[in-house]
């Protein structure tokens, strides 16, 4: 009678630990010191200089004027811009842009000797006639026609593309979407050129040209036939190279 009151007491026991031996266990809750890290947001009016970004690249792509991305962004030497670091694509309300005003010239009197100016302080920009074609080719499409920012010359594979004026370049990679393999060449404080889809850069960033002088080959990168896209920037918008360039006979 006794081993069968034990009995009875151990079956509710026995069915007690099974229900709790049944329950799963959470497994403790870490976290990870290696969770994923969303990018840094960039804020309207910003572009985030990525690491291979020279001033000139970005104000090529925004069409925008070199010298006025360097004042609104306190930048003495252009060269100085880091890849992480924000970029102001905007003037503060307080800063004037670079782009020519009308100047209406001073009433002199004739008794004052008017003086020429230092030649430091004369215009710069290189006259239409000092400039040569970048290549042999005909002419594909003209400035402005579908939204075209430039002229493209058509050729053929490996076509000699020349330097159309002397200057320096300031770029010379493939960053920039649509231009393929490109070159600008700074020219003055106003005009830059830019040759486009080369299959072969000749040049490196920093090197001065000469007009004429070979500095890529004609090619089909990012584009879908072989040619070169020129384009001239003036105060860092697109005009027609048409203009400078002499006519073809």
């Amino acid at each position: 009678m006794r081993h069968a009151f034990l009995g009875f007491l151990l079956v509710p026991l026995l069915l007690l630990l099974a229900g709790c031996a049944s329950k799963p266990i959470p497994a403790p809750v870490r976290e990870s010191s290696h969770a994923f890290k969303s990018p840094p947001s960039t804020p309207v009016g910003h572009y985030r200089i990525q690491n291979g970004d020279t001033l000139f690249k970005i104000a090529f792509e925004y069409g925008l004027d070199y010298r006025d991305l360097a004042a609104w962004n306190d930048l003495p030497d252009p060269a100085q811009i880091r890849g992480g670091n924000l970029l102001r694509l905007t003037p503060p309300k307080s800063v004037v842009t670079t782009a020519p005003l009308p100047v209406k010239p001073p009433v002199v009197s004739r008794l004052i000797k008017t003086e020429t100016p230092a030649p430091a302080e004369v215009a710069d920009e290189a006259p239409p006639d000092s400039w040569l074609w970048p290549s042999k080719g005909g002419l594909l499409v003209r400035f402005g026609d579908g939204m075209s920012k430039g002229i493209d010359i058509g050729g053929a594979p490996g076509y000699v593309v020349q330097a159309a004026a002397a200057g320096k370049v300031v770029y010379a990679g493939s960053g920039l979407r649509g231009y393929g393999k490109l070159i600008i060449i700074r020219h003055n404080k106003t005009l830059l050129s830019a040759y486009a889809h080369n299959s072969r850069i000749l040049v490196s960033e920093g090197q001065k040209v000469a007009r004429g002088q070979p500095v890529a080959e004609m090619g089909d990168t990012d584009t879908d036939r072989v040619k070169l896209h020129f384009e001239i920037r003036e105060y860092g918008k697109p005009v027609d190279p048409l203009n400078y360039l002499p006519k073809q006979s």
